[in-house]
C-alpha cells in the first residue's frame, strides 16, 4: 500500500490548518507552514451554500447542507497538507548522516506531528552490537538521567524496549503507547508519577523505532505539559513518520557499526603503545576516515639504544588497504631490525616486497634511524612528505631526497639524509592526509602546517603530545570526525633530551 493509499484509509476527513504550537523547534516553525489537524487554534469555517440573489444573508437556512463535492474538496486538501508535510519532513531526515543527527531531527519533527514540546530517544538495537544512546528535546542531561530512575516496565517507551523482540512473534512491531494524565492514569508507579510531576510534565506518548525487517531498534517518547493525547490523524502521520524514521536510522547504524569496525581494526594493527627510549620522548595520533584507509605510523626499538621511526600510506581504502598496510609495516620491521642503520636498504627492500607481492598496489614512507643518546636521525623517504623540525629558534622542513613512492620505482637514486636535532627540539613526521584534509593547494598547505608548528606555545614545546595537538588543532580547526569522508590523518612527534 503507497503512502496515498495509507492517507485514504486512515486519515479522518478534516480541513488543513495552520500549525500553531508556540513550543515547536525554530526550524520547524520556519519550514513547515502548515500541519493538516495538528494543534489548531483556528477552527475550520462551515462550508454552507451561497446565498440566493435578492435574499437577505438572514434568510439563508441555518443547518444548509455541504455543497456538493466541498467533503471531497477538503479531504483532498487534508491529504496534500499532510503528504507535502511528510515530504518535508522525511527530507530533512534523509540529510542527516550520522545516528545523532538523526535522532534529534527525529524527536524535533515528531514533537511537531504530536504536538508536544519535549521528548527523549532511546537507541538499543535488540542485537545488542550497539550502539547504545540516549539523546533529549528540551530535556538536560540531568532530567533524562532523572527519567532513567523510574523502573523500565512502569514508562510506555520502556515497556516497547522490554517487549521487543516478542518470543512468540519476533517480527511483531508493537503499538505506540499513550498515557493521556499520570496523575490519573491506573496503575502507574509512584515513581514515575514524582518524577512526573518534578519535571513538569503531565502525559506523553511512545512510539517504538522496529520495522518486521529491522527489528528492534529503539524507542521514542513525546512529553505533554498538559494531559493529552495524539489525534487520530496525528497518530497517523507519526507512525508513517515513524516507520521511514526507523529504517534511515537501520542504514546509519550500519554505516556506523561498519566505521567502528574498520576503525577498530586499524588500530589494532598500529602499535598498542609507544617504546620508552632514553633521550627521546614519543607521541602519536591517529584519526581514519569512516571506510579506513592505509595510513601507520611506527616506533621500533633497536640494539644498542637505537629507534627506528616510520610513517607511510598505503593507496586505497577499506579492509583491502589496511591488509595492505599491516603487511608493508610488518616487513617494515623485519628489514628494521636486519638493517636499519642504512634507511635506504630498509626502503629498497620494502619496494622489492611490494612490487613482487602487490604490483597494483603504490605506498609512500619515511624511515628515520635515531640515536637518542647522540641526537643524530638518519632518514630517507619514498615518495613522502617531509618531516618538520620543531625547536625554540627554529622552525623548519627537512630538506629530504625526492624519490617516486614504492612501487614505482625503477632504481633507487635517492640518497638518505642525516640531521642534528639540539636539545629541546621535536621532529614531526606526518601522512600527506594532513595536508590533504584542509583543501588547500599543496603549497598553502604546507605553509599553513609550517605556521601551526611555528605557533606552538612556549609551555607546551616540552610535550610531544602538546605539540601534536596543536598542529592538529590549528591545520584542522574544525577537527577529525571519523564520520566525515576523507584521508587518514597520523603524525608522530619525537622530542630530543
Amino acid at each position: 500500500m503507497g503512502v496515498c493509499d495509507a492517507m485514504a484509509s486512515n486519515a479522518p476527513v478534516g480541513k488543513p490548518t495552520e500549525m500553531s504550537s508556540p513550543h515547536l523547534p525554530k526550524h520547524l516553525q520556519q519550514h513547515l507552514p502548515k500541519v493538516a489537524g495538528i494543534d489548531s487554534t483556528v477552527p475550520a469555517p462551515p462550508h454552507t451554500k451561497a446565498p440566493l440573489a435578492g435574499v437577505p444573508a438572514a434568510a439563508a437556512p441555518v443547518d444548509a447542507a455541504p455543497a456538493p463535492g466541498a467533503l471531497i474538496t477538503d479531504r483532498l486538501a487534508g491529504w496534500v497538507s499532510d503528504l507535502t508535510t511528510l515530504h518535508e519532513l522525511t527530507e530533512r531526515l534523509i540529510r542527516t548522516a550520522a545516528l545523532g543527527e538523526a535522532l534529534h531531527e527525529l524527536l524535533g519533527a515528531g514533537a511537531a506531528l504530536v504536538g508536544a514540546r519535549r521528548g527523549m530517544a532511546v537507541l538499543e538495537p535488540a542485537d545488542g552490537l550497539g550502539p547504545a544512546t540516549t539523546i533529549g528535546l528540551g530535556l538536560a542531561h540531568a532530567d533524562l538521567g532523572t527519567i532513567e530512575t523510574v523502573p523500565r516496565g512502569a514508562t510506555g517507551y520502556g515497556r516497547l524496549l522490554d517487549g521487543l523482540p516478542d518470543p512468540s512473534d519476533p517480527h511483531r512491531v508493537p503499538e505506540p503507547i499513550a498515557i493521556h494524565d499520570v496523575r490519573t492514569e491506573e496503575g502507574l508507579d509512584p515513581r514515575h508519577r514524582e518524577v512526573a510531576a518534578r519535571l513538569g510534565y503531565a502525559a506523553s506518548y511512545a512510539l517504538p523505532l522496529a520495522t518486521e525487517e529491522a527489528g528492534r531498534l529503539g524507542a521514542v517518547v513525546w512529553l505533554y505539559d498538559e494531559p493529552a493525547a495524539p489525534t487520530d490523524r496525528q497518530r497517523h502521520l507519526i507512525g508513517l513518520y515513524g516507520r521511514f524514521a526507523t529504517e534511515h536510522l537501520g542504514r546509519l547504524l550500519q554505516v556506523e557499526r561498519a566505521r567502528v569496525q574498520v576503525s577498530t581494526v586499524a588500530e589494532e594493527l598500529l602499535p598498542s603503545r609507544l617504546p620508552r627510549v632514553p633521550g627521546v620522548r614519543l607521541a602519536a595520533r591517529h584519526g581514519t576516515g569512516p571506510r579506513g584507509g592505509g595510513d601507520w605510523y611506527d616506533a621500533l626499538p633497536l640494539p644498542e639504544g637505537a629507534l627506528g621511526l616510520s610513517v607511510g600510506s598505503v593507496s586505497g581504502t577499506g579492509p583491502s588497504a589496511l591488509a595492505a598496510m599491516g603487511r608493508l609495516r610488518a616487513s617494515l620491521r623485519a628489514y628494521a631490525v636486519m638493517e636499519g642503520e642504512d634507511p635506504v636498504a630498509v626502503l629498497s627492500d620494502l619496494e622489492l616486497l611490494l612490487r613482487l607481492t602487490e604490483p597494483a598496489r603504490s605506498a609512500t614512507a619515511l624511515f628515520a634511524y635515531a640515536e637518542p643518546a647522540r641526537r643524530r636521525l638518519v632518514l630517507a623517504g619514498a615518495g613522502h612528505a617531509p618531516p618538520l623540525l620543531i625547536g625554540e629558534r627554529r622552525t623548519e622542513y627537512v630538506e629530504t631526497s625526492l624519490s617516486a613512492p614504492l612501487g614505482m620505482l625503477s632504481c633507487w637514486e635517492a640518497p638518505s639524509v642525516e640531521l642534528s636535532p639540539a636539545p629541546g627540539e621535536t621532529v614531526l613526521l606526518y601522512t600527506d592526509g594532513l595536508l590533504r584534509r584542509t583543501g588547500d593547494p599543496v603549497d598553502r598547505a604546507f605553509a599553513r602546517l609550517h605556521a601551526a608548528a611555528a605557533s606552538v606555545p612556549r609551555t607546551d614545546r616540552d610535550d610531544p603530545g602538546a605539540i601534536a595537538d596543536h598542529v592538529l588543532r590549528t591545520v584542522l580547526p574544525d577537527g577529525l570526525d571519523p564520520a566525515v569522508e576523507g584521508e587518514d590523518v597520523v603524525l608522530l612527534a619525537a622530542r630530543f633530551d
